[in-house]
């Protein structure tokens, strides 16, 4: 059986301080570089959008008078082509048109007043009591929940880079920086 090779990427290494510091110029050009890529990207995709918009505006236009002209000739002749009401729809040759009623929904405004009222009318059925567990009660006594089954309580290094230029701070977590140089 043959043995399996293993394919290694090779990562130059500071050799000191001095050319640690190099290496930090470098990562704050290549972020920039990175950046002014991202930004042209950027740019061109809202320029584009833009100029789609700018098109599509006049068919838009002439496509909101189709279906209101539509509307129109469909309320005036409803009876007719709904045979009293018996149908929704209207086929034609080149596609349907028709009416339709949309599910009930409820808005609520001034929801406090709202629950105040329920409240007061002997309506709690009305009212939804939501359970959920507190994460910063069980970060605070991390030693109690860490012993509940189903808890559990994660913390990693992080390896960070920020060129001083730059705002962007760069942060990677270190067991996959160790696991990549193994």
């Amino acid at each position: 059986m043959a043995g399996k090779s293993v394919k290694h990427h090779v990562v130059p290494v500071p050799r000191d301080l001095n050319e640690a510091a190099k290496f930090l110029a470098q990562i704050g050009e290549k972020q920039r570089a990175t950046d002014v890529i991202q930004s042209g990207l950027n740019t061109g995709v809202e320029k584009l959008k833009a100029e789609a918009m700018a098109d599509a505006k006049p068919h838009q236009k002439k496509l909101s008078q189709l279906v209101e002209g539509l509307f129109v000739f469909a309320e005036a002749h409803r009876d007719e082509l709904t045979d009293g009401g018996k149908r929704r729809t209207v086929e034609v040759p080149t596609g349907i048109f028709g009416w339709r009623m949309t599910p009930p929904a409820v808005s609520l405004r001034d929801v406090l007043t709202v629950l105040k009222n329920l409240k007061s009318l002997g309506l709690e059925r009305f009212i939804r009591t939501k359970e959920e567990v507190s994460k910063e009660a069980l970060l605070k006594e991390s030693d109690v929940a860490k012993t509940v089954k189903g808890v559990t309580i994660a913390q990693h290094e992080e390896f960070t880079v920020k060129p001083a230029d730059l705002e962007v701070e760069i942060a990677i977590q270190a067991d996959k920086l160790k696991k990549a140089a193994s």
